[in-house]
C-alpha cells in the first residue's frame, strides 16, 4: 500500500484499472438490473433460492459471498497484523462506531423516518445491528484501505456481532422504546443463526485466504505470489459481488418493483444512513491524524452492514414475506451504489491527504 506522500492521483489509479474495474459502478447497475429483472419475470425464482438455505444462510449468495472474499483475504499480509492489532486509537474507534454509534444513528433515523410503518422500522434497526463483516472486504480494497486493518476490524466485528446482537436486538427493540414511551417489538434471535453466519461469512474465506498466502508464499516467495498469483486471482472478487447482487435483487425483485413507494420510504433512512456514518467517521479518522488507508478502512467498516444477517434474521423472525425481510432487501439495494460512490470519493480524497503531509 503507498503511502500518503507518494499516493497516486485517481486519474491514476483508475488508468491502472482493469476494464472491470473501471466500470465497475456500471457492472453493479446492470447486475440490480438483471436481478431485478429475474425476480420480476421468472415465476418462482424467489421461492426457488429461498428453499436452497441451511439454517437460514441461502447456499446461493454464501457461495458469491464466498468467492466474492477470498481473493482478498489471500491478498492480506497476515504477518503485519501485530501493526493493526497495536493501534488502539484504531480499534476502539472501531468498537464505538460501529457498535454504540451505528446503531443509535439507525434506530432515531427509523423512528424519524417509518414511525407509521412498525414492520419496515422494526427491519431498519435491525439492519443497523447487523455490522459489516463481508461486502466491506471489497469496497475497502477498492478504495486502496489497509487490507491488514480492514482483516482485523471485520473480525472484531464478528466476535461482537456473536456477543451483541441479540443483547442489542432486545436493548433497541424492547427496552429503549418501553423507556420512551413508543411501541416495542420482541427479536427472538438465535446465537446459533448468528454463529454459523460468521463461520460461513468470514472463518471459511479467512482461513482459505490465510493458507493460500502461508502456502503460496512458502512455494513461491512473496514477490512471485504477489506479482503473478494475486492478479490471477483478484478478479474472481468483483465476480462474485456481481452475482451476489444478481441473487440478492433476484431474490425480492418482483416485491421491490411492486412496491416502490414502499421501497422509497425505506430508502430514504438508509441513504441518510449511509452518508451520515461514512463521512462522520471518515472526518473523524483525519481529525485524529489517521494515515489514508487506515481512514478509509474505518470508514467503510462503519458505513457497512451486515445485509446477509439482517436478512436471514428477519425471514427467520418473521417471515419470507415480511415487511422486516423487505427492509432488509432494499439494504444492499441502497448500500451497493452509495458505497460505490463514496469508494469514488475516498479515492479522490487520497490527495488531501498528500496536502496536509507536505
Amino acid at each position: 500500500m503507498a503511502s500518503a506522500d507518494t499516493a497516486p492521483t485517481t486519474a491514476s489509479v483508475a488508468a491502472r484499472m482493469s476494464t472491470l474495474d473501471r466500470f465497475l459502478a456500471v457492472w453493479i447497475l446492470l447486475a440490480m438490473a438483471v436481478g431485478l429483472g429475474l425476480g420480476r419475470l421468472v415465476p418462482g425464482i424467489d421461492q426457488a433460492l429461498a428453499a436452497m438455505e441451511i439454517g437460514g444462510i441461502a447456499l446461493p449468495i454464501a457461495l458469491g459471498l464466498l468467492v466474492m472474499m477470498y481473493p482478498v483475504l489471500a491478498k492480506v499480509r497476515y504477518d503485519r497484523l501485530d501493526t493493526v492489532t497495536g493501534d488502539r486509537s484504531l480499534l476502539i474507534s472501531s468498537l464505538v462506531v460501529n457498535w454504540v454509534i451505528g446503531p443509535a444513528v439507525m434506530f432515531a433515523l427509523a423512528w424519524i423516518f417509518l414511525a407509521d410503518l412498525p414492520e419496515y422500522r422494526t427491519g431498519l434497526i435491525i439492519v443497523g445491528l447487523a455490522r459489516c463483516i463481508a461486502m466491506v472486504i471489497i469496497w475497502n480494497d477498492l478504495a486502496c484501505g489497509n487490507r491488514e486493518a480492514a482483516a482485523v476490524l471485520v473480525a472484531l466485528n464478528s466476535l461482537f456481532q456473536v456477543l451483541a446482537f441479540g443483547v442489542l436486538g432486545w436493548f433497541y427493540l424492547d427496552l429503549l422504546p418501553g423507556w420512551l414511551g413508543l411501541d416495542t417489538d420482541g427479536l427472538d434471535v438465535s446465537p446459533w443463526l448468528i454463529a454459523l453466519n460468521v463461520v460461513i461469512f468470514l472463518g471459511i474465506p479467512l482461513a482459505a485466504g490465510f493458507l493460500t498466502r502461508f502456502l503460496g508464499e512458502r512455494r513461491m516467495g512473496r514477490e512471485r505470489y504477489e506479482a503473478h498469483f494475486l492478479p490471477k486471482i483478484g478478479p474472481w472478487a468483483l465476480y462474485g459481488l456481481l452475482f451476489t447482487i444478481v441473487l440478492l435483487f433476484a431474490l425480492q425483485g418482483g416485491t421491490i418493483t411492486s412496491r416502490p413507494l414502499d421501497v422509497a420510504r425505506i430508502a430514504t433512512p438508509l441513504l441518510i444512513y449511509f452518508v451520515l456514518m461514512w463521512f462522520g467517521t471518515f472526518a473523524f479518522a483525519k481529525m485524529i491524524g489517521m494515515s489514508y488507508d487506515r481512514t478509509t478502512t474505518l470508514a467503510f467498516t462503519a458505513a457497512g452492514n451486515n445485509f446477509e444477517l439482517a436478512i436471514a434474521v428477519a425471514i427467520a423472525t418473521f417471515g419470507v414475506a415480511s415487511g422486516q425481510a423487505l427492509a432488509g432487501v432494499v439494504g444492499p439495494l441502497i448500500e451497493v451504489p452509495v458505497l460505490v460512490a463514496l469508494v469514488y470519493v475516498s479515492l479522490a480524497w487520497r490527495k488531501r491527504f498528500t496536502a496536509d503531509r507536505r
